[in-house]
């Protein structure tokens, strides 16, 4: 029987999971592509039919996060980055600062997971990381007021507030100073908020 005409496609999604998955659990180095195969069910043979190399698989990994997993996260938490409306940043802080996203080992976003594994890696994963970081950073943008540079500037710090915030409390995730660090955030993003309300643009 031939294969269904999007089977490639969807064979090349399901490596991606795989892989996206296990970089979280595992990070890049200890995360090999026969366990990559295995896990999503395909044989090793298969690999080279998408990916010229380990290192690719993993800056499409990541890129395939803005648009996958996601998106998925973005819409459980009611987020949506066209509304053009404060409200839709401050949920993307509380929901990106929170216990529940910390405890997502498997859903994080790559900005916390993969930041020591992209320091180490090549030009092309670089990008992916850079063009999720923006992709981030564009989210807080849009959906603040005020003149552009302020906006750029203030989207910044949120989003070096969030990354910044949980991948330290990833680091020690057991600990109370995990939770303290998350709170710190969380609390400097809503000092924000009140400052943009106290001067409005």
């Amino acid at each position: 029987m031939p294969y269904a005409k999007d089977h490639k496609a969807r064979s090349r999604q399901r490596i991606l999971e795989a892989a996206r998955i296990l970089f979280n659990r595992h990070g890049y180095d200890r995360v090999t592509i026969d366990q990559v195969m295995a896990k999503a069910g395909l044989t090793r043979g298969g690999f080279y039919a998408h990916f010229s190399c380990k290192e690719d698989l993993f800056a499409d990994a990541m890129a395939s996060f803005i648009n996958g997993r996601g998106a998925e996260w973005r819409s459980e938490e009611g987020i949506d980055p066209r509304a053009r409306q404060l409200l839709m940043a401050k949920r993307m802080v509380a929901a990106y600062l929170s216990r529940r996203h910390l405890d997502d080992r498997d859903g994080h976003c790559p900005l916390i997971a993969y930041a020591t594994d992209v320091s180490r890696a090549g030009e092309r994963v670089r990008d992916s990381y850079r063009a999720m970081l923006e992709a981030m950073t564009s989210i807080f943008e849009n959906n603040l007021d005020g003149e552009q540079n302020d906006r750029r500037q203030r989207a910044l710090a949120l989003t070096a507030l969030c990354v910044g915030g949980m991948i330290l409390a990833r680091t020690l995730p057991e600990t109370p100073i995990a939770d303290e660090v998350r709170q710190a955030a969380l609390t400097a993003a809503n000092g924000m908020w009140r400052t943009q309300q106290e001067n409005p643009a």
